[in-house]
């Protein structure tokens, strides 16, 4: 239900329906255009600018065989992210995108790089499937993290990606945890484990999960099976929110980040646009549990926020709609017949 008043949601609908085109004939292009009305609480929501932040973390549970990549794979990635090399940086490129790398939680030394923003909580969680992820205080000083960054965004939308081997099993732990799913349901290949692969994985995190009760809060379920990445993108999410920013969620990882986000601040879904749904087996779970429409099914499931990244040009093109489409009126066009169904 909209948090505006009847007249905001009249003139809504009104100025959505005066454009030159049939009564709907937008689809969800115009729902869409809609919801960026309510986030922004204008008829003429912005969105010119759009940004990437990219937040790297490492996973003790990696150690344990949960990835068919090594754990050294997260730091040459950054390196990867921040030399232009990666998936995420040539949409982003093509999209005129900035983008930022975050070093939330790399394991290893510190990542010497200009470019490169520093916000490590430590190097890379402890395995979760023998003891909490993190402790409270890390748990705490990653979401603040976030909250900063999300808050101190110059762009009219943003985009959260991440990168850290093992971290779909994160994601897959803390949405059981949330949804209370069986980790089972949630479990999928990640980057790419063959089926032995995969029947490993899935034990593991059924043991992980075995250690802790089947429901957890947000917070809890961060520090328990969470990675600083994880943690400080859904910190990130809820800042944003708080700046009225449009925040484009990207996919299963991201979506574990947005499942906390929403419950540690409710309030900021309502600035949550889900960009893709990944072909990772537990993100429709995920969606399902948020209630959400994607706007893109592409098959994808590699991460980094590029589903988000393909989502901007139709979120920038549904503002444009409501912002500089003629109405029947403006265009000397006549709309349908009085008593005529369009």
């Amino acid at each position: 239900m909209s948090a505006y008043p009847t007249a905001f949601e009249t003139a809504l609908q009104a100025a959505i329906d005066g454009k030159t085109k049939p009564l709907g004939a937008l689809g969800r292009i115009e729902t869409l255009a809609a919801r960026l009305a309510r986030i922004q609480g204008t008829l003429k929501p912005r969105a010119k600018t759009c940004s990437l932040t990219i937040f790297a973390g490492d996973h003790g549970m990696a150690q344990a065989g949960v990835s068919a990549f090594p754990q050294d794979v997260t730091r040459q990635m950054v390196a990867n992210f921040l030399t232009g090399g990666a998936a995420a940086n040539i949409f982003a490129k093509t999209l005129d995108i900035s983008v930022s790398v975050v070093d939330a939680g790399v394991a290893g030394a510190p990542i010497r790089h200009p470019a490169l923003i520093d916000r490590k909580v430590a190097p890379g969680t402890a395995n979760a499937i023998e003891e909490p992820a993190m402790t409270d205080a890390e748990c705490r000083k990653a979401l603040e993290f976030g909250l900063e960054i999300g808050r101190t965004a110059q762009t009219d939308a943003v985009c959260f990606g991440e990168m850290g081997i093992g971290n779909t099993s994160s994601a897959s732990l803390i949405a059981a945890k949330l949804t209370d799913l069986p980790v089972g349901a949630l479990v999928g290949a990640g980057t790419g484990l063959d089926n032995d692969g995969l029947l490993r994985k899935r034990a593991l995190l059924e043991k992980a999960a075995s250690r802790t009760p089947s429901h957890l809060d947000a917070d809890t379920a961060l520090r328990e099976y969470g990675g600083y990445e994880i943690a400080m993108m859904a910190g990130a999410m809820i800042g944003a929110a708080e700046e009225k920013r449009i925040v484009i969620v990207d996919g299963f990882i991201a979506g574990a980040a947005a499942l906390c986000a929403c419950a540690i601040a409710p309030d900021c879904e309502a600035s949550f646009i889900y960009g893709h749904r990944s072909a990772e087996a537990g993100h429709a779970r995920v969606l399902e549990a948020l209630n959400a429409s994607p706007l893109l099914d592409l098959d994808m499931r590699l991460g980094e926020g590029t589903g988000a990244l393909l989502a901007w040009p139709l979120v920038k093109a549904a503002a444009a709609m409501l912002c500089d489409m003629a109405s029947f009126e403006s265009a000397g066009v006549s709309g349908p017949a009085a008593g005529v169904s369009p």
